[in-house]
């Protein structure tokens, strides 16, 4: 027989609200104000390539080589339904292009991609893609629709307008 555990008695202790003395942090530069209080629509997030899910891989390919573009948004009556990144390709595509470059887009693409609002602080857009290795984040407003497409070159250009002068 496994003996009950007694329950020691709670001592009287008074409560202390640990975020009664809570301070908001303030920025301590442009920069850090820019990417905690600055929007995702300051940042130039459009134009982007979109495609639909119904276009096959080899149309998709030829549209995002034509574009010079490293990602094609998946839009399904006015809504996006997934992205076709060249990680895709590489990883789902690529060893067997010729079989698969009548597949549909919708049987390779990233079905519900992570997004972020347009009116998300850009320090979220810049953590999703450090910490969850996108490159690409769909950008989406109030509504659901589709208003761009942050990436890597645009954040760069973001952050150097707002880095110190040095």
């Amino acid at each position: 027989m496994i003996p009950k555990r007694q329950r020691k008695p709670v001592e009287d202790v008074e409560f202390r609200d640990q975020l009664k003395n809570y301070d908001i942090a303030h920025p301590q530069d442009d920069l850090e104000r820019a990417l905690c209080e600055g929007i995702i629509r300051d940042i130039h997030i459009a134009p982007f390539a979109t495609t639909s899910p119904i276009s096959t891989v080899e149309q998709a390919v030829r549209k995002m080589a034509g574009m010079n573009v490293g990602c094609l948004l998946v839009i399904e009556n006015e809504k996006l339904v997934g992205i076709f990144t060249q990680r895709d390709l590489l990883m789902k595509v690529i060893e067997n292009y010729e079989a698969m470059k009548g597949q549909l887009i919708r049987e390779v693409m990233t079905a519900d991609p992570v997004i972020v609002r347009d009116t998300d602080p850009p320090a979220k857009a810049i953590n999703l893609m450090g910490t969850s290795g996108f490159r690409h984040i769909p950008v989406l407003d109030v509504d659901d629709k589709v208003v761009g497409l942050i990436g890597p070159r645009r954040t760069t250009a973001y952050l150097q307008k707002h880095l110190p002068a040095s």
